[in-house]
């Protein structure tokens, strides 16, 4: 299964990347979206200004609202707040999908559209939101913990769904069994897999960044799930490894007009972003239960919490008020264990699993922590599941035609249309006949 994504992912890569437009973290886009790659400068603004005074929020939430760090010139300038403003209207009303799945799950709980501005600007303030479910009291808050709120999310509830809302997008304005109809999916794939990632991952995945990509690597080193095999404590996530193969495998059945075989591709997707924020989440659940964790780790939790709760509130409400009343701002006697139970009840029906979200390993112990040990799986079916994505496309057959395919985009990449020459030579030959 792996073996048959690395082919697409060569293929893609092998096409693309004899264009103009770099590699972001080894995906290579088919269009240019250097523009929207290099939005993570603006978080990296807003994070060199949050120094925990009340100048830093200010200065911060300015970037927050107005961008201008990035390349884009556009008018007005993207921003992080303008993914939170504008989604109404970009994932509930106006689009042909709407509304979107995942930020329906968000609408649903939060009952606002802007509920991702809605707590990062609580969090910028000190002020208190006014949601459906899962409010955030920061008026009693220091500025340690209005700093993590704020900076974390901008990337885990803006960032997060506006990112799916690319790839949504994508499948929007997807034509189904068109070849070379398709360059408008691609690029807005592209978009999605550059606000994931960010210019500081570098062109190869190996640099310092400071969105999701980032956090994923992160976590895993916490959790032991990084490598592909999702085994060890260092080096690129499982997660990432396995989204950037499903990245590539996208913008092929995008490009070839496979609509359906796309949409299974971002659905998955969409499960596995979700893995990281659950890790952090009961990573910090388990700092405020055993290891005297205070207004920093309460904010982490929190907001972490508050990127995966309204998911799971979707499948069990009892679950998801758990999870928010043992990580709310200010809770108190956070338990971990009903926390993580509360999480594992859902695994299932989020299309992850144990294996996927591993446990916390003890820093120097050189084994999990007590407790917090990854949970057992009923059965396995990860496999099966990115199998059934890929195999539906794939086999001998396919592959040869993914060359061809490949090819011909390759040629219309160059500037010359392997149809229109073929034409061409077909009319010299009626001619010489």
């Amino acid at each position: 299964m792996h073996s048959k994504l690395a082919v697409i992912t060569a293929l893609v890569t092998s096409t693309n990347v004899n264009a103009s437009w770099d590699l972001i973290a080894n995906y290579a886009p088919g269009s240019d979206v250097a523009e929207h790659n290099s939005l993570d400068l603006d978080m990296q603004e807003i994070l060199a200004n949050l120094d925990e005074t009340e100048e830093g929020f200010k200065n911060a939430s300015s970037i927050y609202a107005n961008g201008g760090y990035s390349l884009d010139t556009s008018d007005p300038i993207r921003s992080y707040q303008g993914f939170s403003l504008q989604a109404k209207e970009k994932m509930f009303d106006d689009c042909p999908g709407c509304p979107y799945k995942d930020y329906s799950y968000f609408w649903n709980y939060y009952g606002s559209h802007t509920y991702g501005d809605d707590i990062v600007m609580a969090g910028f303030e000190g002020t208190a939101t006014s949601l459906d479910n899962g409010n955030f009291d920061m008026t009693n808050v220091g500025t340690v913990g209005r700093v993590e709120v704020a900076k974390k999310g901008i990337v885990v509830l803006n960032n997060f769904m506006y990112t799916i809302r690319e790839f949504e997008d994508a499948l929007d304005d997807c034509s189904s069994n068109c070849i070379g109809c398709n360059d408008g999916s691609v690029h807005a794939w592209d978009e999605g897999v550059a606000f994931y990632t960010g210019s500081l991952e570098g062109t190869d995945g190996s640099g310092d960044g400071v969105l999701l990509h980032a956090l994923a690597d992160k976590r895993c080193q916490e959790f032991k799930t990084c490598s592909v095999e999702g085994n060890s404590l260092d080096g690129t996530s499982k997660v990432n490894h396995e989204l950037f193969q499903l990245f590539s495998l996208g913008n092929y059945q995008l490009l070839t007009g496979d609509c359906q075989a796309a949409r299974n591709t971002k659905d998955r997707v969409a499960e596995l972003m979700y893995i990281p924020l659950i890790q952090g989440a009961l990573r910090y659940a388990y700092k405020l239960h055993y290891l005297q964790g205070g207004e920093k780790e309460n904010a982490e939790g929190a907001i972490f919490a508050a990127a995966v709760v309204p998911k799971v509130h979707a499948f069990n409400g009892g679950a998801a008020e758990t999870i928010y009343s043992h990580l709310k701002m200010g809770a108190r006697n956070t338990n971990f264990a009903a926390t993580k139970k509360a999480f594992e009840s859902v695994y299932e029906q989020m299309g992850i699993t144990c294996a996927d979200v591993g446990g916390i390993w003890g820093e120097g112990t050189e084994a999990y922590y007590p407790e917090a040990e990854p949970c057992q799986d009923k059965s396995s079916n990860q496999a099966a599941k990115i199998g059934g994505i890929v195999g539906g496309i794939l086999g001998a057959v396919v592959l040869g035609l993914a060359g061809f395919i490949l090819f011909i985009r390759r040629r219309e990449i160059a500037g010359t249309p392997y149809f229109v020459e073929a034409e061409v030579m077909e009319g010299k030959r009626l001619e010489a006949a």
